[in-house]
């Protein structure tokens, strides 16, 4: 790569408007594509093409439906212009480009309005096989696909308003320490179920396995081990093992669950709210992930 691409390029971690839309406060941001360089399309080409072929052996149908209603190219990065030109008018949701990192709240209720944050930027070409933290592939190949499907959409509606339920049903607490380890407690909870659903989620279509959850959709080596390996440990989803189960995101996941259908993913989520407002999500197990005293400040000042 040469000393223009390496400035102007948007590689994950190595790209100078991100660091400066960082550094200006700013989170929500534009995509400025003519920053992508030749190797961040080239990495965008190489991972379609790992990744087309097991999509079409172990991805949920929707999921195909949706690569498809999008018309995905797989020789260059999509804008996010153009996605949502295809995905708004199937179910009003639309991706919004970010700098970085989005607050726990803030990410679960752009779901309840039917936004998407979206990272711009691209892994490089080292790291095509696994990045972990979110890029442009995982967040647009992965997870929007599914967006594309009313069912779908309206899981992430409903558990996204869990946000503010969340944050306001503490309210009455006079005791700072109770209500910060509550809190703490919920967004744990609601961040175990989004992992073990949205992001690692397995299905059975038809009687058979196969994949709906974006991390695994956006890793080549992740998705077959997942569905293959024998020491993965795969169960039917269990809502009170899920919301206590910690995870680690810097290897192969060696415990998944697996739901019937999006109908009985819809379920659960209106089982989870049942659980938040009656309190059983109040002192869940400790472990990962470690939520961060920002993200439970945020959680808090929603409430005053």
């Amino acid at each position: 790569m040469n000393k223009k691409e390496e400035v102007s390029g948007l590689t994950t971690t190595k790209a100078p408007f991100i660091e400066n839309a960082k550094k200006t406060g700013q989170l929500f941001i534009h995509q400025p594509y003519e920053l992508y360089s030749e190797e961040n399309q080239e990495a965008w080409r190489k991972l379609y093409a790992l990744l087309r072929p097991k999509w079409e052996r172990f991805a949920n149908v929707k999921f195909m439906q949706g690569i498809s209603s999008l018309c995905l190219k797989p020789d260059r990065i999509p804008s996010l212009e153009e996605v949502n030109l295809f995905l708004e008018p199937l179910t009003g949701f639309k991706a919004k480009a970010v700098s970085g990192y989005v607050p726990t709240f803030l990410f679960f209720d752009s779901l309840k309005r039917r936004e998407f944050p979206t990272t711009i930027t691209i892994r490089g070409s080292k790291t095509l096989h696994y990045l972990p933290e979110p890029d442009i592939f995982h967040d647009i190949a992965g997870h929007v696909p599914m967006h594309t499907d009313k069912k779908f959409a309206d899981i992430l509606v409903k558990f996204g308003s869990l946000a503010e339920q969340a944050a306001k049903r503490h309210a009455h607490l006079t005791n700072a320490a109770e209500k910060r380890a509550k809190i703490r407690s919920n967004i744990q909870a609601l961040s175990r179920f989004f992992w073990f659903t949205i992001e690692f989620g397995l299905m059975n279509e038809n009687n058979q396995l196969c994949v709906y959850g974006s991390g695994l959709l956006s890793s080549s080596d992740e998705i077959e081990h997942a569905t293959l390996a024998p020491e993965v440990q795969r169960h039917p989803f269990q809502l009170e093992w899920v919301i206590n189960q910690s995870f680690e995101i810097d290897h192969f996941q060696p415990l998944l669950f697996i739901v019937a259908s999006f109908e009985h993913l819809y379920k659960e989520v209106e089982r989870l709210e049942e659980w938040l407002l009656n309190g059983k999500l109040d002192n869940v197990a400790p472990g990962e992930p470690q939520i961060s005293d920002d993200d439970v400040h945020v959680f808090l000042h929603l409430e005053e």
